[in-house]
């Protein structure tokens, strides 16, 4: 009788689950990339966030830091990932409206004035997370600009590209330049500390009928600010890799979880928020997630 041998294939079907395993982490991970530097955690280093109102997560908990016109809850991505981490110390001086250029320069709130964000990072700082860009483009003040009766118009298209120019594409990579340049700013100061670029959420839907008519927006606009949101992503990620910073992607880890998805899934609210969050700006569910993503994009280092 002749054996069957069996450990060959066993051998077969491992690497296969191997394979596809690898394969399912890399796609959770989308395109976030691991940064180089110091651990930051159980007692030891000091974490620094920087970033605008989707950082800051204005609404989502309770208010902290100073000054009150930034608008910190005590449950955004930064508080959450610090107490996961648990630094020795630990420094949020995120603002809602910042741009990049209150990173090196300050800003007026309706409440204060917050210093220089950079101010905040030193030779201490093992870990430095970035989330900025979105309002140096204009995403969330064109929500209403852009506003139509009519699903099929593209008015903000149409005035944003006009004469062959695309302003949303210029603002983007004017303000990738100014990242870039604040990235070696930090590396000077913090020479040993992990950098992380934080990446946007996924805010509008694949579908370009969108949710009409709670969020009023054409089909043509709704299709240019999806895109225009990529390429902001995509030039976040680029000028982090070029400054030897991390990128965490959080585009592909809230696929599906846009404005218009169902409330006990989406990360981000519309218009009209249906828990306590800024409209068009993560809720607590959405700064969890980011959180996460972080967390997990650091234990790979």
């Amino acid at each position: 009788m002749t054996q069957r041998r069996t450990g060959g294939g066993c051998l077969f079907l491992v690497i296969v689950l191997s394979v596809l395993g690898i394969a399912y982490h890399l796609w959770e991970r989308g395109t976030s990339v691991t940064p180089a530097g110091v651990t930051t955690s159980d007692g030891t280093g000091r974490y620094v966030a920087l970033g605008d109102s989707y950082t800051a997560s204005p609404g989502t908990g309770r208010p902290v830091g100073a000054p009150a016109g930034c608008d910190r809850s005590d449950n955004n991505y930064p508080s959450l990932l610090a107490a996961k981490l648990r630094p020795a110390e630990f420094v949020d001086v995120s603002c809602g409206g910042a741009t990049t250029e209150h990173l090196t320069g300050a800003q007026k709130t309706r409440d204060g004035t917050n210093a220089p964000q950079l101010d905040a990072i030193d030779g201490d700082t093992t870990l430095v997370t970035v989330g900025i860009g979105g309002n140096d483009v204009g995403f969330v003040g064109f929500a209403s600009q852009c506003a139509t009766q009519h699903q099929t118009a593209s008015p903000c298209k149409t005035q944003l590209t006009a004469g062959g120019r695309d302003q949303l594409m210029e603002r983007i990579t004017a303000a990738a330049d100014r990242l870039g340049g604040v990235l070696d700013q930090i590396r000077a100061k913090a020479p040993k500390a992990r950098v992380v670029v934080v990446g946007y959420p996924t805010v509008l839907p694949d579908d370009d009928g969108g949710c009409w008519p709670v969020l009023p927006v054409g089909a043509g606009d709704m299709a240019y600010f999806r895109s225009s949101l990529a390429r902001l992503n995509t030039a976040l990620q680029e000028t982090a890799k070029k400054h030897e910073a991390g990128f965490a992607d959080m585009s592909t880890a809230s696929k599906g979880r846009d404005m218009c998805s169902a409330a006990n899934r989406r990360w981000v609210e519309g218009p009209a928020p249906a828990v306590p969050a800024a409209p068009l700006h993560p809720n607590a569910r959405g700064e969890e997630g980011m959180a996460e993503v972080i967390e997990k994009l650091l234990k790979l280092a």
